[in-house]
């Protein structure tokens, strides 16, 4: 295990986004914005950079991803959820979802899937697909809702709701050592979500999720 996770290195630089204190890490989130804007220039380009708007949803989702759980419940946060990140398209979603397990990923981590792959994959190879999510691992699912019908040998299959479904069984059990988390990107709304997956998923996705939402006027940052 890393012994100075509040040290961040990229290449020869080092990045203190935090200090110690009585076995305590306490982070300095001036200095966590200025690591994940270094951070995201290697990742996406140079042109990446944190937007002044969005910071407050930076924010709670720092916080979030530290697990700082008492900013958590201030923010109406519960740490032992998951996250529905919405806003709309290019906002910045799905960087911010890859950028942030950089920030403490012995706290919080995943695998970030496009949904379009899943359905893509149930299709060529069927059902076994919906196994490999029915695991006790955390996965992201990126762009909820853009993925196309499921269809294996003609039977069709709504593929993410029958995942959302077993991931809320897991996400539920009570018998594991800790909760296995879901994490969502998408574009749509809540009634979206109901029509393309239907009540049984919104309703457990209440559950399941925070939703922490961009401004539904936020830019697209991709043009």
């Amino acid at each position: 295990m890393n012994p100075t996770p509040h040290i961040k290195t990229e290449g020869t630089s080092k990045f203190q986004i935090g200090e110690i204190k009585n076995n305590v890490i306490h982070y300095d989130f001036e200095k966590i914005k200025t690591y994940l804007n270094i951070k995201g220039h290697l990742l996406f380009g140079k042109n990446f950079r944190i937007y002044k708007e969005d910071e407050p949803l930076l924010f709670k989702l720092c916080c979030y991803y530290i697990q700082d759980h008492y900013s958590c419940a201030q923010m109406g946060i519960d740490a032992n959820k998951g996250i529905l990140l919405t806003g709309p398209v290019g906002c910045g979603k799905t960087s911010l979802m890859k950028l942030l397990t950089h920030l403490a990923p012995h706290k919080t981590n995943y695998e970030i899937i496009p949904t379009r792959n899943i359905v893509f994959n149930f299709n060529a190879r069927g059902y076994d697909v919906l196994e490999k999510y029915n695991q006790n691992h955390n996965y992201c699912f990126d762009d909820l809702g853009v993925e196309p019908t499921g269809s294996h040998y003609t039977k069709e299959c709504n593929v993410l709701g029958e995942i959302l479904l077993s991931r809320y069984d897991l996400f539920c059990h009570p018998e594991r050592s800790r909760r296995v988390l879901t994490h969502i990107t998408t574009n749509l709304n809540a009634l979206e979500i109901e029509k393309l997956y239907g009540n049984r998923v919104r309703s457990r996705m209440r559950k399941m999720f925070n939703l922490i939402s961009f401004d539904e006027n936020s830019i697209d940052k991709r043009i």
